[in-house]
């Protein structure tokens, strides 16, 4: 999937540097923490649900040392139900905004056009949409006419149906196809070349060894002509690797750790961004792996 214009990308290319609009611009990967302003996400539900207690808990982020704050108001762990357009805008237009104008970098992390058009107007300055303009069909051109930045995430269904869709015959070569059709499909809605962001969407339609294939495959990832987010923090598949002689997993909030290897492993491989919940150490642990590039180089 190379970019018109572009040609074959030369040994080492590194698009984690490329500019997007209206985002951190840093020699290393970048933080991305997570505020769910939800009663039900898959580790945290409940903690951020006040909008108060979200843009505070949005502020240490920042203090921690993330470089963007992505706020969600709906739950994708697997099984979870859909919310009203009213209600996930009422959860995430209060936080988005008092934490825009306090200078943070916001991200709104919604699969629903209006929400996007809304977090946008009160400041968000990227599109977080997992299911990479497939759940609302305006999404690519609200996206579009706002210029702002736009994660498309490989997705194959809602909650309540994508693990039924976990099946592949080659799951990164197909993952990197099915990428390549969606890019090609908001193009041509008119989202512009230099907002584009990719994830992988590890944990959706995925199964564990899903996922570590995937991880494996960062730089193949990250070589596809666009910067790369990568988003395992706190996930299932992490759980089970840590599970304890009993088999019952980890829960989740105690894999942090193995998010941290996580990150490290990524930035170095060419990730663009992490997001995460726990940000300070994962902060630390992408300014460990860009000492170890620039070691390199």
């Amino acid at each position: 999937m190379t970019r018109e214009g572009t040609g074959p990308r030369p040994p080492g290319h590194d698009v984690r540097h490329r500019s997007v609009p209206s985002l951190p611009d840093e020699r290393r990967c970048l933080v991305m923490g997570v505020v769910n302003v939800t009663p039900d996400s898959f580790s945290d539900g409940g903690r951020w649900f006040d909008p108060e207690a979200a843009v505070r808990h949005g502020l240490e982020l920042v203090e921690q040392g993330a470089d963007v704050v992505d706020v969600g108001g709906e739950s994708t762990r697997p099984g979870a139900a859909r919310v009203s357009l009213e209600e996930e805008l009422a959860r995430v237009e209060p936080v988005i905004r008092e934490l825009a104008r306090q200078g943070v970098t916001v991200s709104v992390d919604t699969m629903r056009a209006r929400v996007a058009r809304v977090a946008v107007d009160a400041g968000a300055k990227l599109v977080n949409d997992v299911s990479g303009g497939l759940a609302d069909p305006d999404m690519p051109r609200v996206v579009a006419d706002s210029g702002v930045a736009y994660v498309v995430m490989h997705w194959r269904g809602h909650s309540h149906t994508m693990q039924s869709r976990a099946v592949y015959d080659d799951v990164v070569a197909e993952v990197c196809d099915e990428l390549a059709k969606r890019v090609a499909s908001v193009r041509a809605e008119g989202v512009a070349d230099e907002q584009i962001i990719l994830d992988p969407g590890l944990g959706f339609s995925k199964t564990a060894e899903h996922n570590w294939a995937l991880l494996a495959a960062t730089d193949r990832l990250a070589g596809l002509g666009y910067p790369l987010l990568v988003g395992a923090s706190r996930k299932r598949f992490l759980g089970r690797l840590l599970a304890g002689p009993d088999g019952e997993p980890r829960p989740f909030a105690e894999s942090d750790d193995a998010t941290v290897a996580v990150t490290a492993l990524v930035a170095r491989a060419g990730a663009w961004c992490v997001r995460v919940h726990d940000v300070r150490p994962n902060a630390d642990a992408v300014r460990v792996a860009a000492a170890v590039r620039e070691a390199r180089t």
